[in-house]
């Protein structure tokens, strides 16, 4: 018997809408010095969502914790080959193939967002070999990720497909439909709207002051 229960809470829903948006706004205003303070502030925003991350998966709920989603290579692969069944694998969380979008994700935003404090900073001086060497990583790291994300997308719309569940809409909501026996995530709402109120807020203050 199937009973809607919370997977996905707020703090990791909050997580993974914003961090979207941050990484899609400066990637767009990446091209144009016009744009660069809000480059510079989405960078910024983008960095932190990426430190909380590491922490809640430390510390979060069940669903959002790295232990519940950490898969072996062979894992991986059996579960792509599920795809071309008529029965594939479902996990109540990330699976296999969503886990490593998760940790790609991850590193290559890290490595966006210190390679461009390496360039606001000018790390290593001011030298034109410096300056080359952290645009080059920043821009491969950007690109690397804009790569994933799209390849994210097109995985979410196939596992939406075949295990018809709209993958989108539990992103939002948190909520899916699992057999009786699994367990419900806890919400921590206060957390969702503290980091909602502190990412809204630092950019209202970069951007204006």
């Amino acid at each position: 018997m199937l009973q809607r229960i919370l997977v996905w809470d707020l703090p990791t829903r909050v997580f993974h809408w914003s961090l979207a948006l941050s990484f899609l706004g400066a990637y767009l205003s990446s091209e144009t010095e016009r744009y660069r303070n809000l480059h510079i502030a989405l960078g910024y925003v983008l960095a932190g969502l990426i430190i909380f991350r590491l922490i809640w998966g430390l510390v979060g709920s069940p669903y959002a914790k790295f232990n519940s989603f950490l898969f072996k290579p062979s894992e991986i692969i059996a579960y792509l080959k599920s795809l071309l069944t008529t029965n594939p694998l479902h996990y109540i969380g990330h699976n296999p193939a969503g886990s490593l979008a998760v940790y790609l994700l991850l590193a290559l935003g890290a490595l966006t967002a210190f390679s461009g404090m390496g360039l606001y900073f000018e790390w290593g001086g001011s030298f034109e070999e410096s300056e080359d060497f952290f645009e080059e990583i920043h821009e491969f790291a950007a690109n690397g990720m804009l790569i994933v994300v799209l390849i994210h997308i097109a995985g979410v719309v196939v596992s939406s497909v075949m295990h018809k569940e709209n993958l989108p809409r539990c992103m939002v909501t948190g909520y899916k439909q699992c057999q009786h026996d699994e367990a419900s995530s806890s919400n921590h709402t206060w957390l969702g709207l503290a980091m909602l109120v502190s990412i809204v807020g630092f950019l209202s203050y970069y951007l204006l002051s």
